[in-house]
């Protein structure tokens, strides 16, 4: 029995040992947990999860110690001309609905000096011959944003003193378009016509568009008109607070246009553009196509300029900037409104007709017929 006991003992003791030994191994591959298991890489997934509360506060800490300086660092990227305009507070803001009516107006006395102090009890309104149903909103307040187009007439016809308006046009830009507030643009016509700088309110821009322009060629004018009405003011964003104003240099001979003197005007109107005109005749005569830029000017409620002598035309643009700074603006709703697409004529009159004149666009095309202003 000893010697059996001897031989067995030994067996089992083996048989226990090789058990004890392989049978962790054995309960891990059926998934149960022991303690062994976890310091095991198996259970590392739960590690992070007791220390992610440690790290974002660090790289909280990080982002906002980097915000105040990389914040103030994005402004200097945008270009002026990508800048808002100042808040709402700083300019007067009309509410004009498809049915309301905006009218930027001047008034001169017998004169022909501007009058900037009436009120609305001075004037009588009236919307296709009919008194209007309410007066909205009435403002002399000379701070409204500007969005100018400069047409120059680059033809052969102007080649005389072509620098020099160049020149005059420049320094009225640089006058009147003050920057993140006024935009302008530059178009140059002879035979067809060429943006040589879109909607800015960047004065070297501007400058540079101007330059750009060189002398040659027909007269195109009628068909320089329609497009930057039709092409850039009326695509241009509607903001019925700021006033739409053409300047126009040229000696009105135009030969080559593929719309008419009316439809160009028309096409004004549809803008809701008031146009300027600006005479190159030197010949010391009014000729015909002074009387063109005096109807075009007429029509849209602008102001037709005769500068004979070339220093004249700089004492042109000094006139044009200070009448865009000095206007009236009314918003009014019509009576007996209809959505039909006609023209409905405007009357603004002075209560002392006598002794004020008022000179305001002659009407406006009602919404619903945008077949020609396609």
């Amino acid at each position: 029995m000893k010697c059996l006991s001897r031989q067995v003992y030994p067996a089992v003791l083996a048989l226990a040992l090789a058990l004890t030994l392989g049978f962790p191994h054995s309960r891990a591959e059926a998934g149960q947990s022991t303690p062994v298991q976890s310091n095991s890489p198996q259970s590392n997934p739960q590690q992070p999860a007791a220390a992610q509360p440690a790290n974002p506060p660090a790289t909280t800490g990080e982002q906002s110690a980097q915000e105040p300086s990389s914040a103030p660092a994005a402004p200097p990227a945008q270009s002026s001309a990508d800048q808002p305009p100042p808040a709402n507070d700083e300019v007067p803001r009309f509410v004009v609905g498809s049915n309301e009516v905006n009218v930027a107006f001047t008034v001169t006395d017998k004169h022909g000096h501007r009058v900037t102090d009436l009120k609305q009890s001075d004037f009588r309104v009236l919307d296709d011959n009919k008194p209007v149903e309410e007066i909205r909103s009435f403002h002399n307040d000379t701070n409204l944003p500007l969005r100018v187009g400069l047409l120059i007439d680059a033809s052969n016809s102007v080649r005389d003193r072509f620098k020099f308006e160049q020149e005059s046009a420049i320094e009225f830009l640089n006058q009147i378009v003050r920057p993140r507030y006024d935009r302008a643009f530059i178009v140059g016509f002879d035979a067809t016509p060429e943006v040589t700088q879109d909607f800015t309110d960047n004065t070297e821009l501007l400058a540079n568009g101007v330059h750009e322009l060189r002398p040659g060629g027909g007269t195109a004018l009628y068909d320089a008109l329609y497009f930057a009405c039709r092409d850039k003011l009326l695509k241009s964003p509607s903001n019925p607070a700021s006033r739409r104003a053409i300047i126009l240099l040229s000696d009105g001979d135009d030969n080559l246009s593929h719309v008419t003197r009316e439809e160009a005007i028309e096409m004004a109107e549809r803008a809701e553009a008031i146009v300027y005109t600006i005479s190159t005749n030197v010949s010391g005569s009014k000729g015909q196509g002074d009387k063109v830029l005096e109807r075009i000017a007429d029509a849209t409620g602008g102001r037709a300029f005769f500068p004979f002598q070339i220093r004249d035309v700089a004492n042109a643009f000094a006139e044009i900037q200070n009448e865009l700074r000095s206007q009236y603006a009314i918003d009014y709703k019509p009576a007996n409104f209809k959505t039909d697409g006609h023209f409905r004529r405007i009357e603004i009159v002075a209560n002392d007709s006598k002794n004020f004149h008022v000179r305001a666009r002659r009407g406006y095309y009602a919404p619903g017929s945008a077949s020609k202003a396609q």
